[in-house]
């Protein structure tokens, strides 16, 4: 029997996927697109994402083919200064396209024996104590011990299992593609400038090749999800911006709304959902994608765990507990972000208010460490401050923290020598090193890098290990 099926071969569905295969777990992923689409709905990796992939031994591949940024304007477009200090050292953007992303994770993938099958469009799911049995729009059936819904926002998963999705509706529309423009490049580059002063669901900016990336407000919500037509594009270009540039020659065309909503439920038995099948919510800030990515390294080892059969009793069900409060968290600042780009009397004044508190260094940090999700931290209850935060890359007398989380495997770092992971040495590692960055005695990572206890008493760290890493083996 397959371990785990994947619904959706996108960033979250293909991290996931590479996750399980690091503990062995057989996986398929289905993927309803015959074909990689070119639609560029991501434009980078946040620094929590970044981390991420250096955890995995990734972050080579991305920083190769992505270009490093440092610029404000992150949290609702407004243009303060990238802060100092932050807790990462990847304090950066990673501006990568989605399709470059989804091209790197596939190759990835396929190296670690992932099977991805596309074209496999999945249109009923029924589960027993067993399993759980899926059947594609072909007719075929598949039976795995789980299934994980990540196909987006409109997830037939989600649907199928009856998970209630709560939230607002979109209420406006905005037009997005990649096009050529007539217009002189200093043309459009004055026009943006001038319409973004108050307009900032507009912008037009080269991509290479002749093309330029096109963002417009839409004249209305379409009733239909169907691409715009290059005429309707046209025409919300001259209504905003007086000018349609020229546009002509689109390579696509496709729209998003500001739909925010959270799915009330992770897990029903055997299927759980991931990413956009989860939590959609608009764009502002560059959220969505590095979400996904980030709820799919939490669950990855903790559903490998599961099908391992060393899993402590409620390791998997702390995959909704730790990562739905995180969404909720990114829709609230969201819908933030949406009222101060609003162009009423109000939400200007507060837009100009926020400006001023942003000015001040503890404030920038603290919002742009928010939207980058190095601020996360997971309630795993009272102890030391460095508890549920994951432990940014530090540097060790013999290399690096994050070169040594590539296997996917607990940590536990040792700086006084005289600890023991006895009985779990086949599920954490046990590194005795120091770090000038580290003023803690020893620190025990979970899998994802958060911090599940800190101390220097070998029974204490007994009593932590069986939470996050199942019974002792003697």
């Amino acid at each position: 029997m397959i371990h785990v099926i994947i619904a959706g071969g996108g960033p979250t569905g293909l991290m996931l996927a590479c996750e399980l295969r690091l503990h062995g777990v057989h996986v398929v992923v289905l993927e309803r697109d015959a074909e990689p689409t070119k639609v560029v709905r991501s434009l980078g990796l946040h620094a929590r994402s970044i981390e991420v992939m250096d955890q995995r031994g990734l972050l080579e591949r991305f920083l190769t083919l992505g270009q490093q940024y440092k610029l404000g304007g992150y949290f609702a477009g407004i243009n303060v200064p990238w802060p100092d200090r932050m807790d990462t050292a990847h304090g950066y953007v990673l501006g990568i396209p989605q399709p470059v992303t989804d091209r790197l994770l596939t190759e990835h993938a396929t190296e670690v024996g992932v099977e991805i099958r596309r074209g496999s469009e999945l249109v009923g799911l029924s589960q027993n104590a067993g399993g759980v049995t899926v059947e594609l729009a072909d007719g075929t059936q598949l039976r795995s011990r789980y299934l994980v819904g990540c196909e987006g926002g409109r997830s037939s998963v989600r649907k199928l299992l009856g998970v209630d999705f709560p939230g607002e509706p979109t209420r406006v529309e905005t037009l997005l593609g990649e096009m050529e423009l007539t217009a002189p490049p200093e043309e459009v580059a004055a026009v943006m400038a001038e319409v973004r002063k108050t307009q900032l669901r507009f912008g037009a900016g080269p991509i290479g090749d002749g093309l330029y990336r096109v963002v417009v407000p839409a004249a209305g919500v379409a009733v239909e999800r169907i691409p715009p037509t290059l005429e309707e594009f046209k025409q919300q270009l001259r209504a905003t911006a007086g000018t349609d540039f020229g546009a002509h020659s689109p390579r696509w065309l496709s729209r998003f709304g500001d739909a925010t909503r959270l799915a009330e439920r992770y897990r029903v038995g055997r299927v759980l959902l991931a990413g956009d099948a989860a939590h959609v919510h608009p764009p502002l800030g560059g959220q969505g994608l590095n979400l996904g990515i980030q709820d799919a390294f939490n669950l990855g080892w903790k559903l490998a765990a599961e099908i391992d059969g060393w899993a402590p009793a409620e390791l998997l069900d702390s995959y909704h507990a730790e990562r739905h409060p995180v969404a909720a968290d990114v829709l609230d600042n969201t819908r933030a972000q949406t009222e101060l780009i609003s162009l009423d009397p109000g939400p200007q004044a507060v837009r100009r208010l926020i400006s001023e508190l942003m000015d001040f260094e503890d404030v920038n940090r603290y919002l742009i460490e928010k939207v980058t999700a190095i601020g996360v931290r997971y309630d795993l209850g009272e102890g030391h401050e460095l508890l549920g935060r994951r432990l940014r890359d530090v540097r060790l007398k013999q290399g690096r923290l994050y070169e040594l989380m590539h296997g996917g495997r607990g940590l536990l770092l040792d700086q006084t020598g005289q600890l023991s992971v006895t009985g779990w040495t086949d599920r954490v590692d046990h590194v005795v090193d120091t770090s000038d960055e580290l003023d803690v005695p020893a620190v025990l990572l979970r899998p994802d890098g958060h911090v599940a206890w800190v101390g220097d008493d070998q029974q204490d760290l007994v009593n932590h290990l069986p939470r996050w890493f199942g019974a002792a083996v003697s």
